[in-house]
């Protein structure tokens, strides 16, 4: 085995991590994908001669790429690029995918990246790298270009943003199957008061069908209710997944996907939902091996 070979398999021991660093960064599973394969070409021209701790130096390098995509990100937003929902990651239950437990480790649900994606680039790194990986803020401070007190700040106004928009569901798998189980009987039967019973009172559901104006969000049972039910379709069959670790469903329709709902559940009661709906991530999406 040559030298390149051989740092080639040490890079790969540490791709799953790497992906799961830049999915928190990024809310892509595509753009993470090339943030990893980024990493690499990096650590193949310069090699790993004088690096003690090579997870921790591949760990850095990620973050500082994924800083670098997210402001770019950011640039193309002012010039009109619409925002958009964080790429759910679909599994069903007891799949033991090792990639998929690694990407949704640590509540890391839908609701959470969509308040990440509220962040500024340096506040999401801090945030990141140090509640997330345990990178300490010395490390932190010069991706920043900030003194590790100041990356410090950053990581705390992050977490104070987490802890207040981001509600962190229930444990309890079980108890949340139960609650999509029931709001998905009460859209199927049009019972307006059974899914409103099922809902938060500031229940949030957000949409992502891909047209112009990026996604929509309706705030409040009622409303939520009404949308459920407005968007019902004939012959449509929910197929129940796990959606970045939560109970979710799949929407089918003559054996196409047509959305991916990711819920959270506080509580017992939804309080969050995000919706896929655009066509073309969609089809993105690994749901061929969902049981139909």
């Amino acid at each position: 085995m040559n030298d390149h070979d051989f740092l080639a398999g040490r890079f790969e021991e540490h791709r799953t991590h790497l992906k799961a660093v830049a999915y928190r960064m990024l809310g892509s599973l595509s753009e993470a994908d090339d943030a990893v394969q980024e990493a690499w070409l990096r650590l193949s021209r310069s090699g790993a001669d004088g690096v003690d701790n090579l997870a921790g130096w591949l760990t850095t390098v990620v973050g500082r790429i994924c800083l670098d995509m997210l402001r770019s990100r950011r640039a193309r937003r002012e010039d009109g690029l619409e925002p958009r929902l964080p790429d759910p990651v679909v599994s069903v239950a007891g799949g033991g995918d090792p990639e998929h437990e690694a990407l949704v480790a640590d509540s890391v649900g839908l609701a959470l990246l969509v308040v990440l994606q509220s962040l500024a680039p340096a506040e999401r790194l801090a945030f990141v790298l140090h509640d997330m990986f345990g990178v300490p803020f010395e490390e932190i401070g010069p991706l920043v270009e900030r003194t590790p007190a100041a990356a410090r700040q950053l990581a705390s106004r992050a977490r104070r943003r987490v802890r207040g928009t981001a509600p962190r569901p229930d444990p309890d798998l079980a108890r949340q199957r139960r609650v999509v189980e029931a709001f998905q009987a009460a859209a199927r039967d049009g019972d307006f008061e059974a899914l409103v019973a099922v809902l938060h009172p500031d229940v949030v559901a957000r949409a992502d069908t891909g047209a112009a104006g990026g996604v929509v969000e309706t705030r409040g049972a009622a409303d939520v209710a009404r949308g459920a039910l407005f968007h019902r379709r004939a012959g449509q069959e929910g197929l129940h997944v796990l959606v970045n670790g939560s109970a979710g469903l799949v929407n089918v329709v003559d054996g196409r996907a047509v959305s991916v709902h990711g819920f959270t559940i506080t509580d017992g009661l939804v309080t969050a939902i995000d919706i896929l709906v655009d066509p073309e991530r969609l089809k993105d999406l690994d749901l061929a091996e969902l049981p139909g």
